[in-house]
């Protein structure tokens, strides 16, 4: 921004080491911009356990106590802090629906921006009114996929004007070669298809697996990586009983040397290279009105060809052939593309070459530019 030390700028988020696909979009957010020399960025954590958490997380708010979100806006307002970026999703506020984020909001004294990494086509009223409220008194809403923008219009009344449209942003490795990497992952010579992110079952990955056995009759060499940890609040409450399911499917199919499950929260680096040595990356969710995926985000910033149910952002990032959509809850539609690409060698060339050129806007350097502009534009340079 236009000023001649960097801006100091909070954030309201989850934050790493909390396990959290929003923590992790965050951390990468605030690293980049604080490389850009125009932004200082510091975290409002919320909690839910207790975390050693880095320098950058100025405080912590526990995310099920409503009057901790009063004494959180009171700290922002005295930290020197030019605006609050919120990252809002429902499930990471108190209350119903999160709506104790408003707590918060209400009693600012500074701008606030937010980052939406869920936008419902079908909200009840709690959920549409929340949402609203909360953009209605903002500088700017952020959303990451054009075709929402109807819908925050449509359904939740926040002006077109109001909103910029920003990409999921996506780290930037080394390009490694991937039949490389397939010799140093112990899968030489297998058509490899992968899916990473904390399990839960709306991830549908029974269906996918349902998919890798149907695929594997023909195409024996297929193998399917199951990347990630169990997602904490499942874990907490049921323990490991999907990926036991899931690990139980696998078995009952007879399909033990055609799925590898990698049971751990992986790093950056190491999903880069799950991604560059994967053929094919799937995504077999469940939920239709998946706004946003950050895991899809990753696959298409790397040029997979991509195999996913047709959600919202699935259909958005897939469109203009850079993959193929399966329907929701089959895998037999899910096989029926991977086998395609398996059979069509030059279709997926073409969709790769597609999908680098879509992806390439998407790295974080280039998205944290997009954050300072429409920072720098709304609060006019200040």
């Amino acid at each position: 921004m236009e000023c001649t030390k960097p801006a100091k700028i909070s954030f309201l988020s989850t934050y790493p080491p909390r396990s959290c696909g929003i923590a992790t979009f965050t951390q990468d957010l605030v690293r980049e911009l604080a490389k850009t020399g125009t932004v200082e960025p510091r975290i409002a954590a919320i909690n839910d356990d207790s975390y050693d958490y880095p320098p950058e997380v100025e405080f912590t708010l526990n995310q099920n106590e409503a009057p901790s979100y009063v004494e959180a806006a009171e700290k922002i307002n005295l930290s020197g802090a030019k605006a609050l970026m919120v990252e809002h999703e429902y499930g990471i506020y108190g209350g119903e629906w999160g709506e104790d984020v408003l707590k918060l909001t209400h009693r600012l004294q500074i701008p606030y921006f937010v980052t939406l990494h869920t936008v419902l086509q079908n909200p009840d009223g709690k959920q549409r009114s929340i949402l609203s409220e909360l953009a209605a008194k903002s500088a700017k809403v952020i959303t990451m996929a054009e075709n929402t923008v109807g819908t925050l219009k449509s359904i939740y009344g926040i002006d077109s004007g109001k909103v910029a449209v920003i990409p999921h942003g996506v780290p930037e490795f080394p390009r490694r070669e991937r039949d490389s990497l397939k010799k140093d992952f112990g899968c030489e010579g297998r058509f490899v298809v992968s899916t990473f992110g904390l399990l839960s079952p709306g991830k549908g990955l029974e269906y996918g697996i349902d998919a890798i056995a149907k695929t594997a009759v023909k195409y024996p060499d297929i193998l399917y990586f199951i990347l990630g940890k169990t997602h904490p609040v499942i874990k907490r409450s049921n323990g490991e009983e999907y990926r036991e399911r899931l690990e139980k499917r696998v078995k009952d199919l007879g399909i033990e040397n055609n799925v590898r499950f990698v049971n751990k929260y992986l790093t950056k680096e190491e999903i880069v290279d799950y991604l560059q040595l994967s053929d094919v990356y799937m995504t077999p969710y469940l939920g239709r009105e998946q706004a946003v995926s950050g895991t899809l985000a990753y696959a298409a910033g790397y040029g997979r060809v991509i195999v996913s149910t047709p959600y919202i952002y699935a259909r958005e990032m897939l469109g203009g052939g850079r993959g193929l959509l399966a329907d929701f809850c089959s895998g037999d539609s899910l096989a029926e593309k991977i086998a395609f690409i398996i059979g069509h060698p030059d279709d997926k060339r073409e969709m790769e070459r597609k999908m680098s050129e879509f992806g390439k806007p998407m790295m974080w350097s280039r998205v944290a530019q997009k954050y300072v502009n429409v920072l720098s534009s709304a609060l006019h340079g200040e």
